[in-house]
């Protein structure tokens, strides 16, 4: 049997796609709380023992260590032959959505929640523009899943949980009320957390948090 060490930080919703993922294939993971706060993560020394990327999370898989998320969950996905695609459009549209995914909606959602909602004076032009991006994103999610279950169709896939991770943390740090927004993501989220094993971030990803700074959505 694999043995997994996840390094994460609990607000870290790379590290809860990778955690997520693991629990629906049935995995346990050591989990290995990492100082993200304290610059850990750019030190010379975590990056070269840990990960030459700098980045959250790594997953350790009896010793060998992955990086990056979305190769990660592609392979994890091949290992236990759950979650990935069954012909060859269907992996075409889980690949679609991932590549949009890390390059648009995770890419945003991750940097204007964490200049909103942990940092003690975030410049507020920024946020609008960051702000002004997310809002196109989650439209054109929001529509695509007025026609679909799930992002890449009729059942459950890595596209889904790795697009769901950001939108699942509470609503004082993304600045979204989703069931008012964009109640069709909210309703696939609702889906999703149906799934047997589905825990939510911070019940599934324990230990020290940062310092939290914004008061509503």
């Amino acid at each position: 049997m694999t043995t997994y060490r996840l390094h994460y930080f609990p607000e870290s919703g790379n590290s809860y796609k990778l955690a997520l993922m693991l629990t629906f294939c049935g995995q346990t993971f050591e989990p290995v709380w990492t100082d993200f706060a304290g610059g850990v993560t750019r030190t010379p020394e975590w990056r070269a023992t840990i990960n030459p990327m700098g980045e959250i999370p790594v997953l350790e898989s009896d010793g060998e260590r992955l990086t990056q998320t979305a190769p990660i969950l592609l392979h994890l996905a091949e290992r236990y032959g759950r979650f990935g695609g069954e012909s060859n459009k269907e992996k075409f549209e889980i690949l679609r959505w991932l590549f949009w995914d890390n390059h648009k909606l995770t890419g945003y959602m991750a940097t204007y929640r964490y200049y909103r909602a942990f940092t003690p004076t975030p410049d507020q032009q920024v946020l609008a523009h960051f702000r002004r991006r997310l809002d196109d994103f989650l439209k054109i999610l929001d529509q695509h899943l007025q026609g679909t279950p799930f992002v890449a169709g009729d059942r459950p896939t890595i596209a889904d949980f790795s697009m769901m991770a950001y939108l699942s943390f509470p609503p004082d740090e993304t600045g979204y009320d989703l069931a008012v927004s964009h109640p069709a993501i909210h309703s696939w989220l609702g889906r999703i957390a149906l799934l047997p094993g589905w825990r939510s971030p911070y019940d599934l990803l324990p230990g020290k948090r940062l310092t939290h700074y914004a008061k509503s959505a």
